[in-house]
């Protein structure tokens, strides 16, 4: 009978990258910059713990909400040990919401200028009353 090793219980860069859905750079670019641990290293590969797997995701999840690497390392690290997840998610997801409530108002904004400037029929910017408006604030 063959006894596994703790070689067998791990999973290389590939492994990993294939079950995430990811490219290996962006692994060792998470790992680089903090978002996942630094794996053990087996005759110089890395070898990941498939818990791994689970923090991938989560980085994923945290990315489609529009979290920045950089605030996807808060969530999972700057916060006390004694703070769930879903803790952390609320605060952090709470922020993010109020962020794009301001970039909804500005996309709005932005949709009235242009719509303005699609239905104008000035031949030129001495004639536009949009600009005129503009000039006499």
């Amino acid at each position: 009978m063959a006894v596994a090793s703790a070689h067998d219980a791990t999973l290389a860069i590939g492994e990993v990258a294939a079950h995430a859905g990811l490219k290996t750079s962006a692994i060792r670019y998470y790992e680089r910059v903090g978002l996942i641990p630094a794996p053990e290293r087996i005759s110089g590969r890395r070898r990941y713990e498939p818990d791994v797997l689970r923090l991938l995701a989560a980085i994923e999840v945290a990315k489609e909400a529009g979290f920045s690497l950089a605030e996807i390392k808060r969530l999972f690290q700057g916060f006390a040990p004694s703070m769930s997840p879903s803790e952390r998610w609320r605060e952090h997801a709470a922020a993010k919401l109020a962020e794009l409530d301001r970039l909804a108002q500005r996309i709005e904004a932005m949709r009235a200028v242009l719509q303005t400037g699609v239905e104008c029929g000035c031949l030129s910017l001495d004639d536009c009353a949009f600009i005129a408006e503009r000039t006499s604030r």
